[in-house]
């Protein structure tokens, strides 16, 4: 995977086999039919369908269904945007997961019949050498929403939290910062008016193998098949792993995680729809449709069938104040976006509340055992439907 590291697309010699050995790694085999399709079998020869796995329905969303169903969700996507604009609102939707979660399909959903004066889509190259360090953050201030305005981030900052860390992009230290930092980032969006959305599209292991076959089957889907795509492709515990601390250290009350199960791409689209319609009130909603999503397929992290018990135990050491170079010089960070673009790191305020200090503000990644009940009514309580997520 050299060639991969260096930003050079393998030719087909090189990618097929490895996704012949990752597929014998999870006891399946790529078959290469007669048709010129290329499926996954398990041992016996049988075709199998492994979005079925960890999976709610026995049996995927037909096209008939999913249709008229988008329809009307994307229908009330302009009710929301409607009220968006009129009333000044600032509403920021940002799409994680791993490759070939869905992500970038559901986008195009959501924004197939939407105003774009009023909705975007930032999806930020790779950050330059001087977006590295402390300023890590302030690259993406210039593509917050402004009034009136949906913005759809296709991932976002926590590429430092996934990609850059596991493939050692980032260091260290730039890794710690950005997991204490990101947090306090988002509560003081949150605080100006910045409706935050997160949304983590979550994939099993052999159905994301399936999809990069696809991808590489399909001359007009090789282009997905990214360089970081093929190098992450050994990694699958590491990003798992990072995904959890990110977890553990950002999925904050004001600004939380939801999971949307996304084995079955169109029930994804739809139900992720669905979740953001239920957060707001507007003017001629249709409750019965877009009140709440379906609960086997979005919600909290906790969701998440690969996550164990362990999930929100600390990761990272607690960090006393005195140990943090520098921190006596953070700048505060004023409540208001204007005072945002001056961001250098994100204030002694913002600084304290590392994971385990005393004086740190009860997000849920620093939740004990005997406060499971809280950060239960907490989950229920963001999950109701019609409720805003930022008042």
């Amino acid at each position: 995977m050299t060639a991969v590291l260096a930003g050079q697309l393998p030719d087909a010699e090189t990618i097929w086999p490895v996704l012949d050995r990752l597929a014998a790694e999870l006891g399946l085999r790529v078959e290469r039919r007669k048709s010129g399709r290329t499926i996954l079998v398990g041992a016996d020869g049988t075709r199998v369908q492994p979005w079925r796995e960890n999976y709610p329905y026995p049996d995927r969303l037909r096209r008939k269904s999913y249709e008229p169903a988008k329809r009307q969700l994307q229908i009330e996507l302009l009710k929301l945007q409607r009220s968006v604009k009129s009333s000044g609102s600032r509403v920021l939707i940002i799409f994680e997961g791993r490759d070939a979660a869905g992500k970038g399909g559901t986008i195009r959903r959501f924004t197939e019949n939407l105003n774009p004066r009023g909705a975007r889509v930032v999806a930020l190259d790779k950050p330059a050498a001087h977006e590295q360090g402390d300023n890590y953050l302030r690259r993406y201030l210039p593509h917050l929403p402004t009034a009136g305005e949906i913005v759809m981030f296709d991932r976002s900052w926590y590429n430092r939290a996934g990609v850059e860390q596991v493939m050692g992009f980032c260091q260290p230290d730039e890794y710690a910062t950005f997991l204490r930092d990101a947090p306090e980032f988002e509560r003081r969006l949150v605080a100006d008016g910045v409706s935050v959305i997160k949304l983590w599209f979550s994939v099993t292991r052999a159905e994301q193998l399936r999809r990069f076959v696809s991808r590489q089957d399909d001359p007009v889907k090789r282009w997905k098949l990214s360089p970081i795509d093929l190098a992450s492709l050994d990694r699958w515990d590491e990003y798992t792993r990072a995904k959890e601390a990110m977890f553990r250290h950002t999925d904050v009350p004001e600004a939380p995680w939801t999971v949307i199960k996304s084995n079955d791409k169109k029930r994804a689209r739809l139900e992720a729809m669905r979740y953001v319609l239920s957060l707001f009130d507007y003017e001629g909603k249709d409750r019965e449709l877009a009140g709440q999503a379906d609960p086997l397929l979005a919600g909290a992290i906790s969701a998440l069938p690969e996550l164990a018990s362990r999930e929100y135990q600390p990761v990272m050491a607690p960090v006393p104040m005195s140990r943090i170079t520098g921190a006596a010089e953070l700048a505060p960070l004023a409540g208001s976006l204007g005072s945002l673009g001056s961001l250098g790191s994100l204030g002694s305020d913002a600084a304290h509340r590392v994971q385990g200090d005393p004086g740190g503000d009860a997000g849920v990644e620093r939740l004990s055992p005997g406060d499971r009940d809280l950060h239960d009514r907490v989950a229920l309580l963001r999950d109701q439907p019609g409720q805003p997520l930022a008042l």
